[in-house]
């Protein structure tokens, strides 16, 4: 049957008008377009010295990326075979001879005598835990104060007073209590020890209503310290990544220094700075903790892991903006970023020297129970930190809008978010679900409220940084034939690929349409920027 020709122009004359509609449409998106794939009209010409990222096969890539998550693994493989970090001796009033007796069980005095305490214990802490007789289906909560007197006992027996009786600082504790089974109480806790033994008296006041009608049958003190074993391990290891992290800053130096400063790349540049910061970090001041009866050691190093800490969050934003603009200037680039990252490491600096030099006057200082400033620091850490991972997200959303169809611009933009997540992913990890890195843990929450199983966490966390370091060292130095080909070049992709073939080209499009960039490779105003 013979179609009408009416309706076959109807429907020609419809389609004709939708594709030329969609022809429209797709004109109106490719005026977006060229800020979603950046062309020749961005102005991101940098010169700088060839990396080592430029040249690397996928094959390779697989093998850095190997070699990184085969060194973290064996770190936590060791870590768990590792000894625990502390260690607990348990000591109840009851097996104390003349222990109190009747009512003086709710209030004492309870005289105590520390364990052997050396360097290598680096803290202790005194920790009560209350038993009672309570049979009934309710919990109950009581507020109640402490007083301590601590004396050190000298090698001749001669004791000599740390803490008198008499001290100003009134310290109230929260007993909070479910059938017999009571919190654990955080009485004192010391950075470091001029003594090898102590003599404790303690007493509590405002516990008698709960010994009239539950009765405190016991009270259990533990005496945690950190494991000698684990402190071994630690020198070791600390001594390991400081030696290794000084070799591979002379190796990144040298490799470099046939290249003028300002030539360098934005990521050599950074490295640069935090290859030597990650040797503060490795702490070559650590061993003055063990030779130096001082609370100034144990700050220092706080201080170092904080600073290294604080410039890796700096160069992340650095970076991620860095790579969209090339117009740096302080006042608008770096400023805004120092006054985040600045805050926090201040806030975090503050607590740590403050809560050191506050419990060298007084054992029985707890930033947590004791006093409101560092709960005012730790509310702005809680809204500074999500600040800057929204900062850092946003950064990364338009450096991947603008970048990701530029050759060599999105290689480095690949090799360093994975790294940033891998990292970011294990830091928070371990913060979150094990409460807190080890060292940094030690000198920035004086409760230990839990203890790690054994080292794994630690080195998890420690040799991650290094590690993270490392392997942006090597991918980032410059080819060993830079200078014969290249020496300085541009960090145009099309400029970078003058005398590349097409097999070396491992990453980007070879649509000719999607070329970021456009080039007179005859021209002889090439340098001319």
């Amino acid at each position: 049957m013979d179609s009408d020709p009416d309706l076959n122009f109807s429907v020609w004359g419809s389609f004709g008008k939708a594709r030329s509609q969609m022809s429209q449409f797709c004109d109106f998106c490719s005026e977006f377009s060229r800020f979603i794939a950046p062309a020749y009209h961005h102005d991101r010409c940098e010169r700088s010295v060839q990396m080592r990222l430029y040249t690397m096969h996928k094959r390779e890539f697989g093998l850095v990326f190997l070699a990184f998550f085969a060194c973290f693994g064996m770190g936590v493989f060791i870590g768990l075979a590792g000894p625990p970090i502390t260690s607990t001796t348990q000591q109840s009033v009851s097996q104390i001879a003349n222990h109190p007796n009747g009512s003086e069980m709710a209030t004492g005095p309870y005289h105590l005598i520390t364990p052997p305490l050396t360097s290598y214990h680096q803290q202790f802490w005194l920790i009560a835990q209350i038993v009672t007789e309570n049979k009934d289906e309710e919990s109950f909560e009581k507020k109640f104060h402490v007083t301590i007197t601590m004396d050190g006992i000298m090698e001749d027996d001669q004791t000599n007073t740390v803490v008198s009786s008499d001290h100003t600082h009134n310290r109230t504790r929260d007993l909070q209590c479910e059938r017999q089974n009571c919190s654990e109480i955080l009485i004192l806790h010391m950075g470091y020890f001029d003594y090898a033994h102590y003599a404790l008296t303690i007493r509590f006041y405002g516990l008698e209503s709960i010994h009239t009608r539950y009765t405190i049958k016991d009270v259990n003190f533990f005496f945690r310290s950190y494991n000698p074993s684990f402190t071994r391990l630690e020198i070791w290891f600390r001594f390991v990544f400081l030696f290794c992290t000084f070799l591979v800053t002379c190796w990144f130096f040298i490799s470099m220094k046939k290249y003028s400063v300002v030539h360098w790349s934005l990521e050599q540049k950074w490295m640069s700075l935090l290859m030597p910061m990650l040797i503060l970090y490795n702490d070559p001041l650590f061993p003055l903790s063990f030779l130096v009866d001082s609370w100034f050691p144990a700050a220092l190093d706080a201080a170092f892991q904080v600073t290294f800490l604080s410039a890796l969050l700096l160069f992340w934003l650095c970076v991620y903006h860095g790579l969209r603009q090339n117009d740096r200037r302080f006042i608008i680039f770096y400023l805004p970023k120092l006054i985040l990252v600045g805050s926090i490491w201040l806030s975090m600096v503050i607590v740590a020297v403050w809560q050191e030099i506050a419990e060298v006057n007084d054992p029985t200082f707890s930033y947590k129970l004791d006093t409101d400033h560092f709960y005012s620091f730790k509310v702005f850490l809680i809204v500074a930190c999500p600040v800057y991972l929204a900062y850092l997200g946003l950064l990364i959303i338009r450096a991947y809008s603008e970048l990701r169809s530029m050759p060599f611009f999105d290689m480095r933009l690949k090799f360093l978010t994975l790294l940033v997540f891998f990292v970011l992913g294990i830091s928070i990890s371990v913060t979150f679900f094990r409460f807190g890195i080890a060292v940094l843990q030690d000198n920035f929450i004086a409760q230990l409220s839990t203890s790690f199983r054994n080292s794994s966490e630690f080195l998890a966390v420690y040799g991650l940084l290094n590690f993270y370091i490392y392997t942006m060292a090597y991918v980032y130095s410059p080819t060993s034939n830079a200078v014969l080909e290249h020496s300085v070049m541009k960090d145009n992709p099309a400029f970078s690929m003058v005398n590349d073939s097409d097999e070396d080209v491992m990453y980007g499009s070879d649509d000719d349409g999607r070329k970021p960039l456009t080039i007179n490779l005859t021209s002889k105003d090439d340098d001319s920027d």
